[in-house]
């Protein structure tokens, strides 16, 4: 394991969404904030730029975990970049499509 990454954010950079969904089970928080990244615009960016770098199609593994574990999917990294803004970036459908059905129901909860 990494030194420099949390564990959490160290199974978000290697896409291991089988130890991410652990963590969180275990009691850590879905929202951890490392290296100006939450847990969820941390996966939304490696998620966009494993394809870009490989030109394999878009995953949405980890956001989705993450999602389910109850990350805020309107949390704003440190430098202000929402999870929505990462995935606009990249062209993330699949995870634009996840955040919105999170917010729009967290929306409904509190109507």
């Amino acid at each position: 394991m990494s030194e420099y990454w949390t564990p959490a954010h160290h199974a978000v950079e290697h896409e291991d969404a089988e130890t991410l969904a652990r963590l969180p089970a275990d009691g850590s928080d879905p929202d951890e904030v490392f290296s100006n990244m939450t847990l969820l615009t941390h996966a939304i960016d490696v998620e966009g730029d494993s394809s870009l770098q490989s030109g394999r199609p878009l995953t949405v593994h980890t956001t989705a975990v993450l999602l389910a574990f109850g990350a805020d999917p309107e949390l704003a990294d440190p430098d202000g970049h929402t999870p929505m803004d990462l995935a606009d970036h990249y062209g993330h459908a699949l995870a634009v499509e996840l955040l919105r059905a999170h917010i729009n129901g967290r929306a409904a909860d509190n109507g």
